[in-house]
């Protein structure tokens, strides 16, 4: 199975910069904390100690996360292309309105602005396709035609 991870340069130096701040500070405070919820006593009671325990096992998993996103980064390359692929900005039109995506990676989609993910069924739709052609995707909705309008 492909495990690349298709990332934007600025999205790379967010994961990049997040990974570090939780093996530099997130993890050393967390740690500080169940110390400090050690020192109270009785641990089977102790809820600061069990909420500290819970924080690090999520840090410690969103490093490993993180280390293996990053392992299998490949940046976006922003090239002019007629043809959609990965960094395009695409507008369509579907059921008389007009609509702007942006094909990113999975870690960088977010719908509610615009950004689909190469893997969704309209992002992988859309790939290798080029202005003026209609495309079929079967979505949740039930099966859609999108016409290209742009390929940016």
């Amino acid at each position: 199975m492909d495990q690349t991870q298709y990332l934007s340069q600025e999205k790379l130096d967010e994961l990049k910069k997040e990974l570090y701040d939780l093996k530099s500070e997130g993890i050393p405070r967390i740690a500080n904390r169940i110390d400090e919820a050690k020192q109270m006593g009785d641990l089977s009671e102790n809820a600061e100690y069990h909420a500290a325990k819970e924080e690090m096992a999520w840090a410690n998993s969103r490093v490993l996360e993180l280390e293996s996103i990053l392992e299998n980064a490949q940046v976006i390359q922003k090239t002019k292309s007629d043809t959609v692929i990965l960094g395009s900005k695409v507008v369509v039109e579907v059921g008389g309105n007009e609509l702007t995506f942006t094909i990113v990676g999975q870690q960088e989609a977010d719908p509610l602005e615009g950004k689909i993910s190469n893997e969704s069924p309209i992002g992988s739709a859309l790939l290798g396709a080029k202005k003026g052609d209609t495309i079929h995707v079967q979505t949740p909705a039930g099966a859609r035609e999108y016409s290209i309008k742009t390929v940016e």
